[in-house]
């Protein structure tokens, strides 16, 4: 099977038919875009049929404000990686022992949250890199960089080197101070929840205000100037047009049910028309974060 062809502004991308995390930390690193999309509603492994012809390239898999269990999580996991797209595991919260079930449950990457500070950044992305190291000698590596021996090191970084840490920069604080939580630990990409971000900008919600755009642009450029992606949770085509005409190259475009919704809607707003049905209005009935 020839791999699909995506037109982007003026160029093209080639979409892998499978996009492993380390394919897709080497698609990055060349400043390609690649694609994917929240996990916030589907369950059921049946949708495993759907995922397979999505030409997706990764999944973030919600853990913060979802519902899911360890056993879930671990299940939409395996589903994904069945299928060669990238489970990334958005975690609760900044403490690191999520991102220690997180990989437990076999996840690709973790995305953590609302970071604000240097210590919580260190500690996250350390999980990441040295789990299942733990207690003293786990803090001596954040601390210190020394590790129990030099096989313990290379054991680690071999176990690890594919894996994906994604920092949370989420409010006005943490985008003031990006460059050093960027400098202080080994991430792969920053993060940028627009409803979290517009609200601490004292602009809920207002995605087309200047100030989140200068934001935005902000954040971007200084992950970019320290070679790393930025991935923007925006919710509309026009609005994830934005990211990426501002620089944004790891996409994550709306979620399921977010697409779901508007196929719904598009697709019968068509057939009513055609039936000669009364139209019905479109509402948005997601509270999405």
């Amino acid at each position: 099977m020839k791999p699909a062809i995506w037109p982007i502004q003026d160029y093209e991308v080639i979409l892998e038919e499978d996009m492993k995390p380390a394919d897709l930390k080497v698609a990055l690193k060349a400043k390609k875009p690649v694609f994917g999309f929240m996990i916030s509603a589907t369950a059921s492994m049946r949708w495993g049929r759907v995922f397979a012809g999505s030409t997706l390239d990764y999944v973030v898999i919600d853990a913060e404000h979802g519902s899911r269990d360890r056993q879930m999580i671990a299940d939409t996991v395996d589903q994904m990686k069945s299928l060669d797209i990238t489970a990334i595991v958005r975690t609760p919260n900044t403490e690191e022992v999520w991102v220690a079930m997180a990989l437990d449950a076999g996840a690709d990457g973790v995305l953590v949250p609302y970071c604000e500070t240097v210590d919580e950044v260190r500690h996250t992305c350390m999980k990441l890199r040295t789990h299942p190291l733990k207690g003293e000698y786990y803090e001596k590596v954040v601390e210190t960089g020394e590790y129990p021996s030099d096989k313990s090191k290379t054991y680690l970084e071999n176990r690890h080197k594919d894996h994906i840490f994604i920092m949370g920069v989420e409010s006005k604080p943490a985008a003031d101070r990006v460059s050093e939580l960027i400098g202080c630990a080994s991430i792969d990409a920053v993060f940028i929840g627009p409803n979290d971000m517009t609200t601490s900008l004292g602009i809920p919600d207002e995605v087309e205000n200047p100030i989140y755009l200068d934001t935005l642009s902000h954040v971007i450029k200084t992950a970019d100037d320290n070679g790393i992606p930025t991935m923007i949770h925006q919710q509309t085509i026009s609005t994830s047009k934005t990211a990426i005409e501002l620089g944004a190259r790891f996409i994550l475009h709306s979620s399921d049910a977010g697409i779901l919704l508007r196929g719904i809607q598009d697709e019968f707003a068509v057939l009513r028309d055609f039936a000669g049905g009364a139209e019905v209005a479109a509402e948005d009935t997601l509270d999405v974060v």
